[in-house]
């Protein structure tokens, strides 16, 4: 397996739905990278596309995301617009979104203060 430890890669995106796409194969692929089971991959991917969805929603032009992966996890960080709220995530606005990334990520945290989504997938992390 290639050294991946604390690899990063960041990709600048429109924040139209029609760049889901390009965001979740990224991730995918990215997961692959770094020794994740089919099953994280799919998950994963999952995580990429509710990350996207949600952080597009947040009254911005461009979309941010970095990816960094090591051996046996990845970690996705979306930007977010300035009306985005942490309580617009844990208090029900984006339930759907909510919903997604608890059930297949190991982490999912609204930074504020940072203006970040952080999605954290770890080899057999989150069934």
């Amino acid at each position: 397996m290639p050294d991946t430890e604390g690899k990063t890669v960041s990709l600048t995106v429109p924040a139209e739905a029609e760049f889901a796409r390009s965001v979740r194969m990224l991730a995918a692929n990215l997961a692959v990278v770094c020794g994740l089971s089919i099953d994280d991959v799919e998950d994963v991917r999952m995580a990429a596309e509710e990350g996207f969805v949600f952080s597009s929603s947040t009254d911005q032009d461009e979309v941010q995301v970095l990816f960094t992966i090591d051996e046996a996890k990845i970690q996705i960080q979306f930007s977010l617009g300035e009306s985005a709220e942490v309580g617009d995530f844990e208090d029900g606005d984006f339930d759907y979104a909510k919903l997604i990334l608890d059930s297949v990520t190991d982490e999912a945290v609204v930074d504020e203060e940072q203006g970040v989504l952080t999605v954290v997938k770890t080899m057999g992390g989150a069934a």
